[in-house]
């Protein structure tokens, strides 16, 4: 994996969380995880909102997102995703 997985990275989560990843991806996505400060911190995130469902029981399922707001959500993503690399692309000794 490299710097422009992190949207596989992102869509695999929770499946790595459950532990139903086969060996391997799981190898792959942890090591891009050890060079990832965003995604360490998005799974950090992530088992705290999990852990957080589990201490209070049973969570009520949220209304389905609005699909606008969810095209809105997948495009600031992938500009962050995009001034990131652009950031380290511009940060490298040339």
């Amino acid at each position: 994996m490299n710097d422009h997985d992190c949207g596989r990275v992102f869509a695999l989560l929770s499946e790595y969380l459950d532990r139903q990843l086969e060996p391997e991806t799981c190898a792959e996505l942890e090591d891009h995880l050890r060079g990832c400060p965003e995604c360490i911190e998005f799974v950090h995130s992530l088992r705290q909102s999990v852990q957080l469902c589990r201490q209070f029981g049973n969570c009520q399922p949220l209304p389905a997102i609005d699909p606008e707001a969810m095209t809105n959500l997948r495009e600031a993503y992938r500009k962050m995703l995009a001034r990131r690399q652009s950031s380290r692309a511009n940060s490298s000794p040339s």
